[in-house]
C-alpha cells in the first residue's frame, strides 16, 4: 500500500461522492469544503482518474443549477489510503490510533514542498505559503487528534484552524485520555495549560487520528509535511539572510531533504553526520546568542557597554556565517564531494599494537585450502627466505581480516590464490606487509556488507601488493590514507563509491596499480599530504584525479608525484583540482539551464584543457603540462590552456591562472585519453 497519499485510488463503479456519502450516513460538504477538495482533487490524485476536460465543463454547466454544495469526485471512495500507525503506550492506555505518515518516500515530500507548499517562495515568504497550502488542504473544525509532546499525549478536539499562525484552537475530550512521560497530569492541570496558551496548539504537534472514511487523509499529511519541514528542513536563521531574493526550494529545501535521505539510507559517512549534527547544534547556539545580543543593543546609544557589545556581536556573526558556510558545504551534494570533510581524522583510530613483548615475528597464511604444488611453491618461494631466523612463526587463517587483527609491527600477511570476502573494514594500524601469492585477479578481496569505508591504512609504513579489492557499498571510499603512509604495488581496484582517498599528512605510494569504476573521483588527494603516482590506470570514473588545494593556516599544499600514468575514458576532468576563489578569477555559474538562470551561487571555471589522446611530455607547450624534470625554486609553474566553453553565453575570456609549483614535484610521461569533460580542470569555490 501506497503511504504518500498520490496513488493507489481507483474507479471501479464511478460513484459520484454524493452517493458515497449517502451510504456512509455522512453529512454533506459545506462550500468551503468543496473548494478544499477541489484543490485536494488536482493535487493528490492522478490526471487518468478523471474525466477529459470537455465532460468536466460539460458537467461544471449541469452543476451550476445544483446548489447541493458537493464535490464532484467521479471516483469510488473506498475509505483511506494511508496505514494505521498503531500505539505501543502503557498497558492502561486509552489513546486512538493515529494515521501512519512517517515513512513517507522521497519523492512525495518532494513533491508536496515543490508543488503545493513552497512553490519559488523567497525565504521570507515560507509561512505564508505554508498558510496558504494548510487553509486549502486541512479541515477547518471537527476532527480528533493526539496533542504530542515531550512531556505527554494527551487527546483533544479541533475546533477552529489558525492558519495565519500555524495554530489549531482546541479543547480536551473529556474524560480526559492521556499518556505522560515523567509525571503526572491532572484534567485541571490540563485546562490550566491551553487556558494558557490560550486554547490553541502549534498544528505541527498534531496527529490525526486514524479514521477509516478517508476524510481526514489530507489532513494527516498536509500536518506530516509541515512537521517534517519544521523539523528537518527550516533553519531559524534562515529569514536572516541578508539577500533574501532566491530561491528558497532550489537553495535550502532540496538539499537538506536529498541529504536527510543520503542518510537514511546509509549513503553519507558516518563520521560526517557526526559533524553535521555537531555543526547544527553550534550553529543554533550561536544564533540563540547573537539573537540576544542583539536585541540588547540600543541603535541611537554610544555608551562603552554598547560598544563591547557590539564587538561582540560582529565576533558571533562571523562564527554564525562560519557555521553556515560549514553547513552548506555538506548539504549541497557537490561540495559535499569536491570539499570532503575531515570529520572521520578526528575519530579514533584503530590503535597500533607495535612489535611483540617477545620479539617473535609472525608470517600469517590466509587460505581456504590449497594443493600440494601450491604449498611447495609458496614454501620455497616465501615462507623459507622470511622464516630463516629462529624469531619467525608461521600461523594459518581462513578470512584476511582475522589475520590482520592479529598483526603486529613487523609482520607479514600472505593471501594464497581466492575469493575472500569481507564483512567489515580491513582497518591497518601497524606497519605491515600484506602481499598476495598469485596475479592480483587471482587473489580476490570483496566487501559486500555497507560501511563507511573498505580497508583504512593508519600504520607508518604499510605495503599492499598482488591483490585485487572489490568494493561494494562502501561509503567512503575503497582505501583511505587516514595517517602513516601505504606503499601500493600491482594492484588491482574495483571501485563502486569512491577510489583512494589519501588525507591531510599521509603519504601514498602507488605503483602500476589499475583503479575503475568511482562514482567520484578515482584518487582524492588532501592538502598536506604526499602522494606519487607511477605507472597507474586510471579510468572509467566521475573523474580521474582530483586535488583538494584548500589549505588553511594548519596544512601545507599537497606533494604531488605524477609519471606515466595512463588517465583515460573519466566522466570528468582526467585531473581537476578545487581552489578557493580570491576574486581575481573569472567566474562562471556552475549549472545553467537553458533560460541562462543560475541555480546555484557555486561557481566552476571553464577553463581546461581539451582531452585528446596525445601523451604529456615535459616539455611540449602544445600538450599544456609543466616543465620537464622536478620543479625547481626556479618558480616554475602549471599552466592550463583555455577551452571555450560549450555555452557561449558563460565562456571564459582568458586562460586559468598558474597553479603553485609546489603541488607537483614531477609531472612527466603521462598519456591523457577520452577525458569527457577535458585533461585538467579547476573548480573554484
Amino acid at each position: 500500500m501506497s503511504t504518500g497519499g498520490y496513488c493507489g485510488i481507483t474507479n471501479k463503479d464511478n460513484l459520484t461522492k454524493l452517493q458515497l456519502r449517502e451510504d456512509l450516513h455522512l453529512p454533506r460538504l459545506s462550500k468551503s469544503k468543496e473548494k478544499r477538495t477541489s484543490f485536494m482533487k488536482c493535487m493528490f490524485f492522478p490526471k487518468a482518474l478523471f474525466q477529459n476536460e470537455e465532460e468536466g465543463e460539460e458537467d461544471e454547466s449541469d452543476d451550476e443549477d445544483d446548489d447541493s454544495g458537493t464535490d464532484h469526485f467521479n471516483i469510488e471512495k473506498s475509505g483511506t489510503q494511508l496505514q494505521r500507525c498503531e500505539r505501543h503506550g502503557g498497558v492502561n492506555s486509552s489513546l486512538p490510533d493515529t494515521f501512519q505518515t512517517s515513512h513517507l518516500l522521497f519523492y512525495e515530500r518532494f513533491k508536496a514542498y515543490q508543488d503545493y507548499m513552497l512553490g519559488d517562495c523567497k525565504p521570507s515568504e515560507v509561512k505564508a505559503f505554508t498558510a496558504d497550502y494548510l487553509e486549502k488542504v486541512v479541515e477547518p473544525c471537527d476532527w480528533l487528534a493526539l496533542w504530542s509532546t515531550d512531556v505527554f499525549d494527551v487527546l483533544v478536539e479541533v475546533h477552529d484552524v489558525d492558519f495565519k499562525d500555524l495554530k489549531a484552537c482546541v479543547r480536551l475530550v473529556l474524560p480526559l485520555q492521556c499518556d505522560t512521560r515523567g509525571c503526572e497530569l491532572t484534567e485541571e492541570a490540563m485546562k490550566s495549560l491551553l487556558e494558557a496558551t490560550q486554547d490553541k496548539v502549534p498544528l505541527q504537534k498534531l496527529h490525526v487520528v486514524y479514521e477509516r472514511s478517508g476524510d481526514f487523509d489530507q489532513t494527516a499529511l498536509a500536518l506530516e509535511h509541515l512537521r517534517f519541514f519544521y523539523e528537518q528542513i527550516w533553519r531559524q536563521w534562515d529569514e536572516e539572510d541578508e539577500d533574501d531574493d532566491f530561491d528558497y526550494f532550489v537553495r535550502c529545501v532540496e538539499p537538506r531533504l536529498r541529504l536527510y535521505y543520503d542518510i537514511l539510507e546509509d549513503r553519507v559517512p558516518a563520521g560526517l553526520v557526526a559533524e553535521y549534527q555537531s555543526l547544527l547544534e553550534n550553529c543554533s547556539q550561536c544564533f540563540q546568542q547573537f539573537s540576544v545580543l542583539r536585541s540588547s543593543l540600543s541603535t541611537d546609544s554610544d555608551s562603552e557597554l554598547d560598544n563591547v557589545s557590539m564587538v561582540e556581536g560582529l565576533k558571533l556573526y562571523d562564527q554564525l556565517e562560519t557555521y553556515k558556510r560549514k553547513l552548506h558545504i555538506i548539504e549541497n551534494p557537490l561540495l559535499r564531494y569536491v570539499l570532503g570533510y575531515k570529520g572521520n581524522a578526528r575519530q579514533q583510530c584503530a590503535q597500533s599494537r607495535g612489535p611483540r613483548g617477545s620479539g617473535i615475528k609472525v608470517v600469517h597464511v590466509v587460505t581456504a585450502s590449497c594443493s600440494t604444488i601450491q604449498l611447495q611453491s609458496l614454501l620455497s618461494d616465501r615462507l623459507l627466505p622470511l622464516c630463516s631466523f629462529e624469531d619467525t612463526e608461521i600461523q594459518f587463517h581462513r578470512d584476511l581480516v582475522s589475520a590482520v587483527d592479529l598483526c603486529h609491527q613487523g609482520d607479514v600477511v600472505i593471501v594464497l590464490p581466492g575469493v575472500y570476502c569481507v564483512s567489515s573494514s580491513i582497518l591497518l594500524p601497524d606497519s605491515i606487509t600484506i602481499e598476495g601469492f598469485g596475479l592480483p585477479d587471482e587473489v580476490v578481496i570483496e566487501k559486500k556488507n555497507k560501511g563507511d569505508s573498505f580497508v583504512e591504512s593508519t600504520g607508518v609504513d604499510v605495503r599492499l601488493s598482488n591483490i585485487k579489492f572489490i568494493q561494494h557499498d562502501a561509503i567512503e571510499g575503497i582505501l583511505c590514507v587516514r595517517q602513516g603512509a601505504l606503499n601500493m604495488e600491482n594492484c588491482v581496484l574495483q571501485c563502486e563509491t569512491t577510489g583512494v582517498i589519501v588525507r591531510t599528512s599521509a603519504h601514498l605510494t602507488m605503483n602500476m596499480c589499475d583503479l575503475y569504476g568511482s562514482k567520484g573521483a578515482g584518487v582524492e588527494i588532501y592538502p598536506g599530504s604526499v602522494c606519487r603516482l607511477v605507472g597507474n590506470g586510471i579510468h572509467h570514473c566521475k573523474d580521474g584525479i582530483l586535488i583538494k588545494d584548500f589549505a588553511d593556516e594548519m596544512d601545507a599544499m599537497p606533494s604531488i608525484t605524477m609519471d606515466n600514468n595512463v588517465i583515460h575514458n573519466n566522466e570528468g576532468y582526467g585531473v581537476i583540482v578545487v581552489k578557493p576563489n580570491n576574486g581575481e578569477q573569472h567566474r562562471v555559474p556552475l549549472d545553467v539551464d537553458k533560460k541562462g538562470d543560475v541555480p546555484d551561487p557555486l561557481l566552476i571555471s571553464t577553463n581546461q584543457t581539451s582531452s585528446g589522446s596525445a601523451e604529456i611530455h615535459p616539455d611540449s607547450a602544445e600538450n599544456n603540462s609543466i616543465d620537464s624534470g622536478v620543479a625547481s625554486n626556479s618558480g616554475r609553474k602549471w599552466q592550463f590552456s583555455r577551452q571555450l566553453s560549450r555555452n557561449k553565453d558563460t565562456s571564459c575570456s582568458r586562460a586559468v591562472p598558474d597553479l603553485d609549483h609546489q603541488i607537483f614535484v614531477s609531472i612527466q610521461g603521462n598519456q591523457f585519453r577520452r577525458n569527457g569533460m577535458g585533461d585538467f580542470g579547476t573548480f573554484f569555490y
